[in-house]
């Protein structure tokens, strides 16, 4: 696990605090009102904020790692409320999972014979603990994946990562999404006030049914889908695939987003 540098600006302003209030106890300092150094606090707060990531001492993002061992399938489970969640696939082989997480939301890990189950926790962190995730899956085995946010954003690139099942929600936070090549049971993602973006890798041929209701946008990318029937769209050559992908996305008030990604990009 990599070393955190500590929040020196928060660390500062304890101590000075700290060290203000001792000395007036003990009527070593005249009486003074602090009331027009309030703003100072409130910037010195977001340039901690600006810095590190969180308001706390040690509640900054932590990088962890969790070797693969002998499993042959994995779930994970992430609940992050009002953070924003970046996944996409492991560079390097040999590990799990990995990535950076908020203070105490590390990764739960319960393996039973060759399955994994991973769980991740907005709750168990502190209030003012407001870190992203940033998650890493291995490439070698097939994956379950559960994404919920209320406030946050869900960046998900699953290319090279394959996917039995991936469900993703979210309240407000927008969802963009880039399809896998290896899809079992299907891919969806619903948000009720965010927008849903659905990127499709070239070459990979996909089925998208959109839910959608009486307020919610459309933006297809007609060069490279067509619409079969109401709410379902269809890549270009998805008749020469034997069996196409199949993705479902929706937004209440949102807007549906359904595009083409260029083979090489990011």
């Amino acid at each position: 696990m990599r070393v955190e540098r500590p929040p020196y600006l928060l660390i500062a302003l304890l101590l000075g605090s700290g060290g203000y209030l001792l000395l007036r106890n003990f009527r070593l300092l005249p009486e003074a009102d602090l009331a027009p150094y309030a703003p100072l606090l409130l910037i010195l707060l977001g340039v901690q904020l600006l810095l590190r990531g969180d308001l706390g001492i040690s509640w900054a993002a932590q990088a962890f790692g969790i070797t693969r061992g002998t499993v042959r399938a994995a779930s994970l489970e992430a609940y992050s409320g009002e953070l924003d969640v970046k996944l996409r696939a492991l560079r390097r082989e040999g590990r799990l999972i990995a990535g950076s997480y908020t203070a105490r939301s590390r990764p739960d890990l319960a393996v039973r014979g060759e399955t994994a189950r991973l769980s991740m926790q907005r709750g168990r962190t502190w209030l003012f603990s407001i870190a992203d995730w940033e998650i890493g899956l291995a490439r070698d085995l097939p994956w379950n994946v559960l994404l919920s946010t209320f406030l946050g954003e869900l960046e998900i690139d699953l290319r090279g990562v394959p996917i039995n099942r991936a469900e993703l929600g979210s309240g407000f936070g927008d969802i963009r999404l880039v399809l896998p090549q290896l899809v079992g049971q299907g891919v969806r993602a619903f948000s009720t006030f965010g927008n849903v973006s659905l990127a499709v890798p070239e070459g990979c041929a996909a089925l998208v049914r959109l839910r959608r209701k009486p307020f919610t946008r459309l933006q297809i990318d007609e060069r490279y889908f067509m619409r079969l029937e109401d709410d379902l769209y269809a890549t270009l050559n998805h008749a020469e695939a034997e069996r196409p992908i199949y993705a479902e996305i929706g937004s209440t008030f949102g807007t549906l987003r359904l595009l083409s990604l260029p083979a090489g990009q990011a």
